[in-house]
């Protein structure tokens, strides 16, 4: 009975933390909308965001480039098709591994810290001095996190495209002898200017998830360090799941795909 009971508490505490997202989401904006910004704050958060974050994103990218071009030219050439090499690394590669990978690499070294020192500020009762300062945390604390997150997360998608492609060109040139002429050229002939804004909003999106859910589970932590740490695991883990529901939904809207 005791282990029904604390699943059943796990899962109320679960429900009660998304609705609590969904309600700062909507508080986000309203602020946003009022102008109320900490312009220092964001360029700090930026930073974390951006080029703290630069090193793994790029070397994911230019692995993860390399690594699908090898497995899709072995199975391409088969067929003769040598040509199409680029188009397929590009249908595949720059229009869903490209967000989601970079996306995901944000919200385990962005996300995950955004959450730490909220939920620290939180436990140490921090968060509650600024109230007494006449201070609203959403303005000092959280919308010059989510700001960050979602000005940069596009951003470093870009970057992230570019390392790929490069990494594709590599290892298309090195291991089946692709000239780099041929491979760009079947890229440029697959992916189209929508393509780009698409990843553009794509990274909007993103950022924004990472930015409001870490954010989130930073101020609904409860108890002390130990709390702390699942609070971070735990808004990784819920992240990089609406993420990936975000992306199906986004993939079906702006590709039109239809759903069998």
């Amino acid at each position: 009975m005791s282990n029904n009971s604390n699943h059943r508490n796990l899962e109320q505490l679960w429900i009660i933390r998304y609705i609590f997202a969904i309600l700062l989401f909507g508080q986000i904006w309203l602020h946003f909308v009022q102008g109320k910004t900490y312009y220092r704050r964001i360029i700090e958060h930026t930073v974390t965001a951006g080029p703290v974050s630069l090193p793994p994103v790029l070397l994911v990218s230019v692995c993860a480039g390399m690594i699908f071009t090898i497995q899709t030219a072995r199975e391409l050439i088969k067929f003769g098709a040598v040509d199409t090499i680029g188009g397929a690394f590009a249908l595949a590669f720059c229009r869903e591994l490209v967000p989601v990978l970079t996306a995901s690499i944000l919200a385990g070294q962005v996300g995950s810290a955004f959450a730490a020192e909220i939920g620290a500020m939180k436990v140490t009762e921090q968060i509650d001095a600024l109230f007494i300062l006449k201070t609203d945390p959403i303005d000092y604390l959280i919308l010059p996190r989510v700001i960050a997150c979602t000005i940069m997360m596009p951003i470093m998608m870009i970057f992230a495209l570019v390392t790929g492609i490069t990494g594709g060109v590599f290892a298309a040139w090195q291991f089946y002898h692709v000239l780099p002429v041929i491979f760009l050229d079947s890229v440029r002939d697959l992916l189209s200017i929508s393509d780009m804004w698409i990843i553009l909003v794509k990274g909007l999106v993103f950022g924004m998830i990472v930015g409001v859910n870490s954010c989130s589970w930073g101020l609904t932590t409860q108890g002390g360090a130990k709390e702390v740490g699942e609070s971070a695991t735990t808004a990784v883990v819920t992240t990089w799941v609406a993420i990936f529901m975000m992306d199906l939904v986004l993939t079906v809207l702006l590709f039109d795909q239809p759903i069998m």
